[in-house]
Formats: structure tokens, C-alpha cells, sequence
């Protein structure tokens, strides 16, 4: 049962039946309700389709990934400057995986459908049923990325909170060291403002999403994991010197 469940979720049809379904529906919110701006999609033009890391910034807990799916399929579609009329909904691209929470992954239907389209659920480091606790990284978890790596795009939050400037894991160094992927940094903003913490339901309607892909990192794959998470925190603009940046700007504004 367990090798038959795998072998359906791997399967491309069944990915991509998901992916269009979901593309289908999320299309309107991104770039008609909303108004979606890409940024940086040259920056995925020449990527190889494997052992790429994408680390980004997090805000709600599906939009974006849903928001990463539509971008990566129509880039697929040689689209450069935004999402288009998505024909590339016809035939998706499918080597895509995302890092997400066990619990989220499994609270309603919706999160478990879209589980079926690539999650790789991890078991959180810092919550369980809600209480606070403190676990070392999952070694089962790392083979899985590592696994997922070998033949697919990985998008990951190191964050694992949508709270803004919450520090990093080093779980997401760690995998970047054992593996020596690409790794992309992606900035996205506005999902806050125009979705609630799901990312599922209207809270604004005509905001802005802006996501913004950064050239591939050049990092030293022998370098300690704490310098490694320090340049991928400063990357996706969620290290205290832009926290300590986004402050100034507030209080400069009050003045």
C-alpha cells in the first residue's frame, strides 16, 4: 500500500493534473484579482532541472508555494516577464518539490491535496499540536530533501514561520552543505497583505505581489553551517540588519 501511495504521488500525470487544477484557480487571485510582478525570471532560464535550492522569504502558508508552481510552469513555457495567458497550465512543469510542515500538510483537504503535488513534510523543529518544544534536525527529513534533490527544484522557507526576521534553521545550511545545490534567493511581498495566513482566502483585494528571483548564490560549500545560514538569511532579507533597516525606515516615516 505504502509503494503504491509513493508511486502515485510521483507520478507526472498526477502531478500535473494537480498543478493545473490548482493553477486553474489560483490564476485569477495572482494576476487578475491581484496584480503579480515577477522579477528575475532570466534567472531561472538556464538552470539545470536538478539540485536546485530555492530559499525564500515566507508570508502565507500556500499562496506562495501556489504562487512558485505558476511561475516555474510558465518559465517552462520560455515566458519571461510575467505569467502570460497560462497555456502552460496544458503541460506543467512538474520536478518541482516544496519543504513543508507535517501538521500543516495534513489539517484539511485542501492541504492534502496539495501535499499530492509535491510536499515534502518535515517534522517542525520548534512546534507540535501547538506547544512550544525544541527538536534536533530529523536525519529521516534530510535524506527525504536529499532524495527530492537528486532529480527535482526544492523550494524551502528557512524560516518555517510566515513571521518576518524570525531567525533561520540550520537545518536549511546543513542541506545546502551535505548536497552542494544551486541556490536561488527569493524575495516575495504583498502576500501578507492581500491573503490571510493560509493564503487561501481574500483579505485585500488589488494588492501588489511582488516576487523578485536573485542570481544563484556563490557560497563555500566547506564553510561552517552558521556562515552558511548567515548568507542565505542576508540573501532573502531576513537577517537583523534588515530588520534593523526596516525600523529606521518606520521611524523615519513618523517623522
Amino acid at each position: 500500500m505504502k509503494r503504491w501511495l509513493t508511486y502515485f504521488k510521483e507520478s507526472r500525470l498526477v502531478k500535473g493534473t494537480i498543478y493545473s487544477i490548482v493553477g486553474l484557480f489560483s490564476y485569477p487571485m495572482l494576476n487578475i484579482v491581484n496584480k503579480l510582478r515577477i522579477t528575475g525570471m532570466e534567472n531561472l532560464q538556464k538552470l539545470p532541472k536538478r539540485n536546485v535550492l530555492f530559499v525564500s522569504n515566507h508570508q502565507t502558508y500556500f499562496a506562495d508555494v501556489i504562487t512558485f508552481l505558476n511561475i516555474f510552469c510558465a518559465v517552462s513555457w520560455r515566458k519571461k516577464n510575467g505569467l502570460g495567458v497560462p497555456f502552460y497550465l496544458l503541460w506543467p512543469f512538474t520536478r518541482v518539490k516544496y519543504v513543508a510542515a507535517e501538521e500543516t500538510m495534513k489539517s484539511t483537504w485542501i492541504s492534502k491535496l496539495l501535499a499530492l503535488g509535491g510536499a515534502l513534510t518535515v517534522k517542525r523543529t520548534w512546534k507540535s499540536e501547538g506547544k512550544e518544544v525544541r527538536r534536533g534536525l530529523d536525519p529521516a527529513d534530510t535524506r527525504k530533501i536529499t532524495r527530492a534533490l537528486e532529480k527535482n527544484w526544492i523550494i524551502t522557507f528557512p524560516q518555517g514561520t510566515t513571521k518576518p526576521f524570525a531567525p533561520g534553521r540550520k537545518g536549511t545550511a546543513l542541506i545546502i552543505k551535505l548536497n552542494k545545490p544551486i541556490v536561488v534567493p527569493v524575495i516575495i511581498n504583498g502576500f501578507w497583505r492581500a491573503f490571510d495566513k493560509k493564503g487561501l482566502r481574500y483579505k485585500k483585494k488589488g494588492s501588489v505581489l511582488s516576487v523578485t528571483f536573485k542570481e544563484p548564490l556563490v557560497i563555500d560549500y566547506n564553510d561552517t553551517t552558521e556562515n552558511i545560514l548567515a548568507v542565505v538569511m542576508d540573501a532573502i532579507e531576513q537577517s537583523k540588519k534588515f530588520m534593523l533597516k526596516g525600523r529606521h525606515h518606520a521611524e523615519q516615516s513618523k517623522v
